[in-house]
């Protein structure tokens, strides 16, 4: 079954959620919340999203949180201080999203060297470095 373009109406009530989902990453977020941002029912909400931008609501929000923990891992964090930072609940869950996303344990990543990252311009190191899933 193809589904129909969303509106440009439509687009713009999910933006206005994914822009929730950027600014306040850290705070507790749930799919209702998010739903209301954009005027529509939690289900509804949920299907138009993971149709516009290709991963549901809550993907979408791990997938921000990660990219945010792999900053401040990056700038010598421990795993336990970025887990809570970014809103995480759960340091077990936090760690096998991360690595599930990441491809490697958040203890890993923050050990690793990242001067690469650091040399170049903060835009091209937020593109480049930018999670994406391995799954």
């Amino acid at each position: 079954m193809a589904s129909t373009p969303a509106s440009p109406q439509t687009l713009a009530h999910l933006r206005r959620a994914r822009d929730l989902m950027d600014r306040a990453y850290a705070q507790p977020l749930d799919v209702p919340t998010m739903a209301a941002k954009a005027f529509m029912s939690p289900a509804h909400f949920s299907r138009e999203f993971k149709a516009a931008y290709g991963e549901t609501p809550y993907a979408y929000l791990m997938t921000r949180r990660i990219e945010r923990a792999m900053a401040l891992l990056r700038a010598g964090t421990t795993v336990t201080d970025a887990c809570t930072a970014v809103g995480a609940t759960s340091l077990g869950s936090f760690s096998s999203t991360f690595t599930e996303i990441v491809g490697e344990t958040p203890s890993a990543y923050r050990a690793r060297p990242h001067e690469v990252d650091e040399a170049m311009p903060a835009c091209i190191a937020r593109l480049l470095t930018r999670p994406t899933r391995y799954v």
